[in-house]
């Protein structure tokens, strides 16, 4: 798993070439990276365009490496602010976002699974490398198996979704060992055991390429195996908090694109002519509820989800002593957040048509894109099980028990 890519390259924005410092600074560079991406993304979701540029211009603004340590070239940043990151990605483009979610995921692993020394080898060579992740990994199949060869694991197989895998620089694999034990491992993507499928053809979230792929005969070696010691497992808590993590990603995507769609249609309503006796969109009454209804909902859901991220902050930092129980609590929490954020999403894409009107349906603005996106992403993970964890706590104190999306 050692680097073989250069340095990266000296950027193609001189005002990016230095690392912002403070969490505002970096979420304020995801906004400069979000106002670059947002050009052309209608075109691009058309189109189904693979979405190389847009993730150079991650790379290139040094958000791919925000996690990563400062003394090996990262931001040194923690998980509040990523997902403010992901919020402003996604209201340029809702499939980059998700990218950016997934790829901080990957980032994290080698903390959530990984052994001291995999974790210290593994964000090195991210940071140092600026690499790009993406993943053929989905825990409800065991399509991939992974072949013990002495030093070696020998992961065959193919995965029905993969997120990411045809713009990254390294993918993420998960293969089924023949105890039945589930292993991960890293590996460049670039490589002639990993073929993509070009399959992924669904109404929203286009630009994410998550179609098929083949994994053929792609060798990992067994130090690589993140959790691994002496090829056995070591598990503690902290290993579940991927799921949380994921519901806090995912609430924050959906949040950002529906600041995009609001974004859109108050651009869209400026200069428009008014109805009901107005001059102007703007002045009507009716129009000025609707968008302050909407903003309302969704600052009180981003508000929430902040919180819900500062609280989480010290099982991040001590990742050893998180409990069963303290993580239940935390997902507990992150299944509200996420429960609040996929009815405002979803209510916002929609409702946006209510202000810019019959002309604004036209294809050529893309908006339908909004409610597209979140509708496709919203039905990860149903939300109804979402809301049944939070009414279990609260009237019999339970608390979920960490499985694949609990």
């Amino acid at each position: 798993m050692t680097s073989t890519l250069p340095a990266p390259a000296d950027t193609e924005h001189p005002e990016w070439s230095e690392h912002p410092t403070t969490p505002d600074g970096w979420v304020a560079r995801a906004h400069e990276a979000a106002q670059v991406i947002a050009v052309g993304a209608a075109e691009r979701d058309r189109d189904h365009r693979t979405p190389h540029a847009e993730v150079q211009v991650i790379k290139d603004a040094g958000l791919a490496t925000l996690l990563g340590p400062a003394e090996h070239g990262g931001g040194g940043q923690e998980w509040p602010t990523a997902y403010r990151v992901v919020r402003a990605i996604g209201s340029a483009d809702g499939s980059i976002g998700q990218l950016v979610g997934d790829h901080y995921t990957w980032c994290w692993l080698p903390r959530m699974v990984g052994t001291a020394e995999q974790i210290e080898r593994v964000e090195r060579d991210t940071a140092r490398g600026n690499w790009f992740f993406g993943c053929a990994l989905n825990p409800r199949d065991a399509d991939v198996v992974a072949t013990d060869e002495g030093e070696h694991l020998v992961f065959s197989g193919k995965k029905s979704f993969c997120t990411g895998v045809k713009v990254s620089d390294h993918t993420v694999l998960e293969g089924v060992l023949d105890n039945g034990d589930h292993v991960i491992g890293v590996v460049p993507t670039d490589q002639p055991g990993i073929v993509y499928h070009d399959n992924w053809d669904n109404m929203g979230q286009r630009l994410t390429d998550s179609g098929g792929v083949s994994i053929r005969d792609v060798r990992v070696p067994w130090e690589d195996a993140l959790g691994f010691t002496d090829k056995k497992f070591q598990p503690h808590p902290y290993m579940t908090m991927n799921i949380p993590i994921g519901q806090l990603l995912f609430a924050n995507l959906w949040l950002g694109v529906a600041n995009g769609a609001l974004n859109a249609a108050i651009e869209y309503t400026q200069g428009k002519r008014g109805w009901g006796g107005y001059d102007r969109t703007v002045d009507e009454p009716r129009v000025q509820d609707t968008i302050g209804d909407l903003t309302a909902k969704v600052w009180a859901a981003e508000a929430f989800a902040d919180q819900v991220a500062q609280e989480a902050l010290a099982l991040h930092r001590d990742r050893l002593s998180v409990t069963p129980r303290m993580r239940g609590e935390h997902k507990v929490r992150t299944a509200a957040v996420k429960a609040r954020a996929d009815e405002v999403a979803l209510e916002v894409t929609s409702r946006i048509f209510e202000v810019t009107g019959a002309r604004s349906t036209a294809n050529s603005f893309g908006f339908d894109r909004f409610w597209r996106n979140v509708r496709t992403h919203t039905l990860h993970h149903p939300v109804a099980y979402q809301r049944r964890e939070v009414g279990l706590f609260r009237l019999l104190d339970e608390v979920p028990e960490p499985a694949r999306y609990s």
